[in-house]
């Protein structure tokens, strides 16, 4: 099931997509809208409003290599606020402050209950599905920060979408893909992990309770690619679906009243 978080006059609800003649049912029966509703009759928003975003960086072996280690060095994790999170059709906005700003293409596991120290074998009844999703970072205010907070948590950030697939039963082997203005700049495997989507869940289920909502980015392939004003970023993940965002640059800040 193809799961979007719609607006449809005065309601905000999850709704299945059917693809076949591009409408969208309601999942809340309790507001009564039980017939199929014109795609282009709601205003599609960001799938997800988790309370944090969770992120494994040098979690795909390619990536390690060109950071120059290895995969005793996975997993390494960082959050990214709520604020940072966009839909498919929205823009990623290169601050003013940051001079290189890159994108890589991520699989983002969706929480589906609250969890705590999930063994392995029971993660899959925690998930609600995956979505494609980009880890956007400033580089070279990364570098000059001791941590990832400023460098990572610019508004935009985390763009995540265009849905949330629920039928996707193993992520262990999906091929995933970025590109740039039609430029393929990054293609890899989940197979290429370290650590595996369940064992990431697993395994940071062991440091926070994880609510529903809340989303994981469990890392990606070699090869981050800078942006540039008027760019259009494309993330395929085989299985789950195609995100794509425009960029552009920050506009001048409103003077002080």
């Amino acid at each position: 099931m193809k799961v979007l978080r719609v607006r449809h006059g005065d309601a905000t609800f999850y709704a299945q997509l059917a693809v076949e003649d591009s409408t969208v049912r309601c999942l809340d029966r309790s507001l009564g809208r039980n017939a199929p509703i014109p795609l282009g009759e709601v205003a599609v928003l960001p799938p997800v409003t988790p309370s944090k975003v969770v992120c494994a960086a040098g979690n795909f072996r390619s990536r390690l290599r060109e950071m120059g280690r290895d995969a005793s060095d996975a997993p390494m994790l960082f959050l990214k606020p709520p604020s940072a999170v966009i839909g498919s059709g929205q823009a990623i906005v290169l601050p003013r402050s940051a001079v290189r700003v890159e994108a890589e293409c991520e699989l983002a596991i969706v929480i589906g209950r609250a969890c705590r120290n999930v063994a392995l074998a029971d993660v899959p009844k925690c998930l609600f599905g995956y979505a494609c999703a980009g880890d956007v970072t400033a580089v070279d205010l990364r570098d000059q920060d001791e941590t990832l907070g400023r460098a990572k948590g610019f508004d935009t950030f985390a763009p995540i979408g265009p849905w949330i697939e629920t039928d996707l039963e193993d992520p262990s082997a999906l091929g995933l893909r970025l590109l740039v203005n039609g430029r393929l700049v990054q293609e890899g495997n989940t197979s290429d992990m370290a650590v595996s989507p369940f064992a990431l869940v697993s395994y940071v289920s062991t440091i926070m309770t994880l609510l529903p909502g809340d989303v994981i980015l469990s890392g990606s392939p070699a090869g981050p690619s800078p942006l540039a004003p008027g760019d259009e970023v494309r993330i395929e993940i085989d299985a789950v679906g195609v995100l794509i965002n425009a960029v552009r640059a920050e506009a001048d800040a409103a003077p002080l009243q």
